[in-house]
């Protein structure tokens, strides 16, 4: 994908040198500057963010959003052990959360403890990457500090329809995986 990107950037160069080449360098510069600028205003959400994720961590509000999940995984992920569960809820938890730091250590160990050592990866194992994959997202950072980045007067707008959305493509994963696993 690099590649692709650096022949795009370089062909884009290209075109613009040929065709208007005053034009050239105040367009790097001034792109340049955005993405700074960009950046910046990221970090700062993402510090914000991270601030709001880790305090709950402490807190112990993700362990208690995963034990509110165990019920739920315990139907979906059935005959694995108690401690592939709470792993399960951990990793479930955390991407709601958007706190992908934290979900793909749980993911990992839960896969561990969910394979029986075949070839193939089990119907349990696929679940939890389609549902990792899909997560329903209960916060919406990135996209609500782009839309204010971009100018918009209400960015956390968005948050709504995130979770429709986040909720509806979970549910809808959940039910093609539990077909395609019974074929």
């Amino acid at each position: 994908m690099n590649i692709v990107f650096l022949i795009l950037s370089l062909a884009g160069l290209a075109v613009l040198t040929f065709t208007n080449p005053e034009r050239v360098f105040p367009t790097m510069i001034s792109g340049a500057q955005e993405a700074v600028e960009l950046s910046l205003k990221l970090l700062a959400v993402y510090s914000v963010w991270m601030s709001v994720l880790k305090l709950m961590e402490q807190t112990g509000l993700d362990k208690k959003l995963s034990r509110l999940l165990k019920p739920l995984t315990k139907r979906l992920f059935k005959g694995e052990s108690d401690e592939a569960h709470t792993y399960i809820s951990i990793n479930l938890a955390s991407n709601m959360l958007g706190m992908g730091g934290a979900a793909t250590p749980a993911g990992i160990n839960a896969m561990k403890l969910m394979d029986k050592g075949g070839e193939r990866i089990s119907a349990n194992m696929s679940l939890l990457v389609v549902i990792a994959s899909s997560s329903i997202q209960l916060i919406p950072a990135t996209v609500i500090a782009l839309r204010a980045q971009g100018g918009s007067s209400t960015p956390a707008d968005i948050f709504l329809p995130t979770l429709i959305a986040t909720f509806s493509s979970t549910v809808i994963a959940i039910i093609l995986c539990k077909v395609f696993s019974r074929k």
